[in-house]
């Protein structure tokens, strides 16, 4: 019996201690989460303890989450454990909104402060806008300037389609070097259909266009790359490497990549270097990405955690992210400085980014694209590495599965 009355005493004791201490109410911490490299997250903690000292009466609690986020968001939502504020992207929103686990942030925001294309990416068919941006994503072809000096070969102010890429790496190739990477992935390769006038999901998200004419020429054409023109690098001939690593090492003239590689190539590249323009032929749109802030809509803390998104998406943030490298912001006022480029950082064709915007359109995705892209991935696999016909991979089979998830 003693012992109990301790043990309660005890406990008295101690929440009177964490109150003296002046801990915070559990009202006023907001749970944030993210994935993103070290460096990335040194500048989220950066912008979080700015934000805390001007708002003292708010905790932010950082989760990190640097892999299989999602399959972790997800049983954080199932268990009614979700953060008040989730970084997301455009891939999965659909996911999340469909089954109505987000805030509305459409009253929160002034839309002249973002990218018009970055604000459609993120907002569900009517407009409404689920995550504020932070940075709008697209494909850009990496160049190494020594490569092209050796081979005689002038770099073109503007490629005009995937058959003068094609020939552009032909000129480039060498024992010694590789025109232009090969990569198995759908972000990759979905780029070279839409140069096409083409793709795996319809503009509308209502249909399958895999199979179509277009996407079916150019998507062989990719894969001649590697088995015909002998271009771009095999599975056998990458190895243990990454194709980034192959373009570090001066082994690949081009280098098809995004924004978030240029912290890593400005650290490592020992050549000369610089961006060109993805080619869109005859009117085509290519795609664009972008990721933000969202917030739960169960969120018990929504106040907060929306002056939390609101200094997120500020300049002052946008231009912290932006200064590392590491994105294309997605707020006009930092974007039009981000172009200007006035540090003089490579890459110095700053252009590209702002052309890019014209000949761009969002992803298509649904709230099933997660399943959708684990198919194609799957399936073009299979078909990139193999001596399989397009049809032997993306059979009738194949075909329903993708329509049933439409």
């Amino acid at each position: 019996m003693k012992r109990i009355i301790l043990i309660v005493v005890f406990f008295c004791f101690f929440l009177l201690a964490i109150n003296f201490c002046g801990v915070k109410n559990e009202k006023n911490i907001i749970k944030f989460s993210s994935w993103g490299s070290q460096s990335e997250v040194e500048i989220l903690k950066g912008v979080i303890s700015d934000f805390e000292q001007d708002n003292p009466d708010v905790k932010v609690d950082f989760i990190h989450i640097p892999q299989n986020y999602y399959q972790k968001i997800h049983l954080l939502f199932a268990s009614n454990l979700a953060p008040d504020v989730i970084f997301i992207n455009n891939q999965y929103l659909p996911m999340y909104i469909d089954a109505g686990l987000l805030e509305n942030l459409t009253p929160y925001l002034n839309k002249k402060d973002f990218i018009k294309e970055s604000l459609e990416i993120l907002s569900d068919d009517d407009g409404n806008i689920y995550a504020v941006p932070r940075d709008i994503s697209n494909l850009v072809i990496y160049y190494n300037k020594d490569i092209f000096k050796e081979k005689g070969v002038i770099v073109p102010k503007k490629i005009k389609n995937i058959y003068e890429l094609k020939d552009l790496a032909l000129k480039l190739t060498d024992k010694a070097h590789w025109g232009i990477n090969f990569e198995k992935d759908p972000l990759y390769w979905l780029y070279y259909l839409a140069s096409n006038s083409s793709g795996a999901l319809s503009d509308d998200k209502k249909n399958i266009i895999i199979t179509s004419d277009k996407s079916v020429k150019a998507f062989n054409l990719y894969k001649d790359f590697v088995y015909k023109y002998k271009i771009a690098p095999s599975s056998s001939k990458i190895g243990s490497k990454t194709t980034a690593q192959m373009f570090i090492n001066s082994q690949l003239a081009m280098y098809l990549g995004g924004r978030w590689m240029v912290p890593k190539f400005r650290q490592t590249l020992k050549f000369d270097w610089d961006i060109i323009q993805f080619p869109a032929c005859d009117g085509a749109k290519l795609y664009s990405d972008a990721s933000g802030w969202a917030v739960s809509k169960n969120s018990k803390n929504k106040t907060n955690a929306i002056k939390f998104i609101s200094y997120l998406s500020s300049k002052k943030a946008a231009d912290e992210f932006t200064n590392s490298g590491l994105i294309i912001p997605a707020r006009v006022d930092s974007f039009n400085e981000f172009i200007l480029n006035k540090d003089e950082l490579k890459p110095k064709n700053m252009s590209v980014y702002s052309d890019m915007l014209k000949i761009s359109k969002p992803t298509p995705v649904n709230q099933n694209y997660s399943s959708v892209n684990d198919i194609l991935r799957e399936k073009s696999q299979n078909f990139l590495e193999s001596d399989l016909s397009f049809n032997d991979v993306f059979d009738k089979k194949t075909l329903k599965e993708l329509e049933s998830l439409l």
